[in-house]
């Protein structure tokens, strides 16, 4: 078992991992962390010149062990998503689905039609994951959050009879995303594949998504995130011991002190995201909007 809750990653050489969103935040972070240890990195990104801006800080800031390597994906886009997919060869050892959209100030669609949150956090990362399963070989950590929506709407989704609300948005996102990874999970040990799926949150943590939507956060995040908000550094952890520690599939991760700051160790599992009809459903109607329903090797 590794050391992650202590920032020690074990040695990942000969792995694999692709990290989305990597080119600020909690991605470059997690990235940067398992490139220092030895995996292969692939920073998955939408801008292909902040991706190789990227690159270059990792390995000025810190002796990477490990190949950094720059993609072209775009989550909004699934033709995007499938492209990269499509151009993939050889085993992923870990996929970090990080990359996600925060308290947009009006309501915002992908290039499909979706509600951007619900588009990227969720359903960009669901034909990702499914598109890739083929290639899988140990763990696909999903980044979700500790604030959560209390359900979904899945008979508007995409907030297209609803008075758009961004926060709602968010959470319901954020829901999906760890209901996703529960039902991932469940399809993964009945079909007896040795890959597992986990979560993680990053706590209080002052990333450049949650500047980007400060404006719309409740007011005492949006006063005291400046002032007691954790690192993004600190804001990865979680996201690398669910990556690399002995853990069984399903877990969720987070901070240790109040879910808000300190070491990363598994948290409770909120009751509303193990729902198990809601995970199906969730499940079957992100497979109609993606059009990815090919069934699992695994």
């Amino acid at each position: 078992m590794s050391d992650s809750s202590a920032g020690k990653l074990p040695d990942l050489a000969g792995r694999t991992a692709i990290v989305t969103g990597a080119t600020g935040g909690l991605g470059f972070e997690t990235a940067r962390a398992l490139g220092a240890a030895g995996a292969r990195v692939v920073l998955a990104v939408r801008d292909l010149d902040r991706g190789r801006d990227a690159a270059a800080r990792m390995k000025r800031m810190e002796r990477m062990a490990g190949p950094v390597e720059v993609r072209l994906l775009d989550l909004a886009d699934l033709s995007s998503v499938r492209r990269f997919a499509a151009d993939w060869t050889g085993d992923i050892s870990l996929l970090v689905n990080n990359a996600g959209v925060v308290y947009p100030p009006e309501l915002t669609r992908t290039r499909d039609g979706f509600e951007a949150q619900f588009g990227v956090n969720h359903l960009g990362h669901f034909a990702l994951t499914r598109l890739l399963r083929e290639h899988l070989t140990g763990r696909v950590v999903s980044v979700s959050s500790r604030f959560l929506a209390s359900g979904l709407d899945l008979d508007d989704p995409n907030w297209e009879r609803r008075p758009y609300h961004a926060s709602r948005a968010y959470n319901e996102s954020k829901l999906a995303v760890l209901l996703f990874t529960i039902e991932l999970q469940r399809r993964l040990a009945a079909a007896g594949s040795t890959v597992i799926a986990t979560a993680a949150h990053p706590g209080w943590s002052a990333t450049g998504a949650l500047s980007a939507g400060r404006g719309l956060l409740p007011a005492m995040l949006r006063l005291g995130t400046p002032l007691l908000a954790s690192s993004a550094e600190a804001g990865a952890r979680p996201s690398l011991y669910a990556a690399t520690a002995d853990i069984p599939g399903g877990t969720f991760v987070g901070p240790g002190i109040m879910q808000m700051y300190g070491a990363p160790k598994p948290v409770p599992t909120p009751g509303v995201a193990l729902d198990s009809e809601s995970a199906r459903r969730l499940w079957e109607v992100s497979e109609r909007l993606t059009d990815v329903s090919a069934g699992d090797r695994k």
